[in-house]
């Protein structure tokens, strides 16, 4: 609920309420990971009760579930209705990291989740392993779509190089979150494509 100027305490919608509380412990996640992380501190955040939250989350598990969700949506908004191919792709990555770097709080939320999530039992290990085997075979299929076109050597490996390239996003953001200002994501994402290809990428939208 909240208070109007008079005073009076008004229900908000559940789906406003949800969003809020997504919301939160999305920030929440990001500050403190998941395992220090509390139902109350999140709650209280929230101006709810414990029990609350739970209203619209069966567990802390369920509210983990609601906000890598969210986050997945968002990447698959900016992906579109249709997935560039070959090179294309690989600048789609390279654009990823340039809007990566106005959007902190998301960037956070993944990196501390992922390190965590290579712990026993963690609740997202399944997601985020779901989701790096997701990502390659996405980076492997536009390396196999470039080689077969000509645009790419034949002896890229698709394999080997999406593993380089999604490890070198990883790290790079790391650096940044670290050390903010201390390294351009995109330009560095680029770089390190173009050396392990053998050649350019095709301009993006920002060029």
């Amino acid at each position: 609920m909240t208070r109007e100027a008079g005073g009076a305490r008004v229900r908000r919608p559940p789906a406003e309420r949800r969003a809020e509380i997504l919301r939160i412990a999305m920030e929440t996640f990001a500050e403190r990971g998941y395992q220090s992380a509390s139902l109350a501190q999140i709650a209280d955040r929230v101006g709810l009760t414990q029990a609350g939250v739970l209203h619209y989350f069966s567990s802390k598990a369920g509210l983990l579930t609601g906000v890598l969700d969210l986050r997945d949506s968002t990447d698959i908004e900016e992906l579109g209705s249709e997935r560039p191919r070959g090179l294309a792709f690989l600048r789609h990555l390279v654009e990823t990291t340039r809007r990566n770097a106005e959007r902190e709080g998301i960037v956070r939320l993944y990196t501390v989740l992922a390190a965590e999530s290579v712990t026993a039992e963690h609740p997202a290990q399944g997601w985020f392993r779901d989701r790096y085997q997701g990502l390659l075979a996405l980076v492997a299929e536009a390396l196999d779509d470039a080689r077969s076109s000509g645009e790419v050597a034949a002896d890229v490996d698709s394999g080997t190089t999406s593993r380089v390239i999604v490890a070198t996003m990883d790290g790079l953001q790391l650096q940044w979150l670290l050390e903010p200002g201390s390294v351009d994501m995109a330009e560095a994402t680029e770089v390190a494509i173009v050396r392990l290809i053998g050649r350019d990428l095709p301009p993006g939208a920002s060029r």
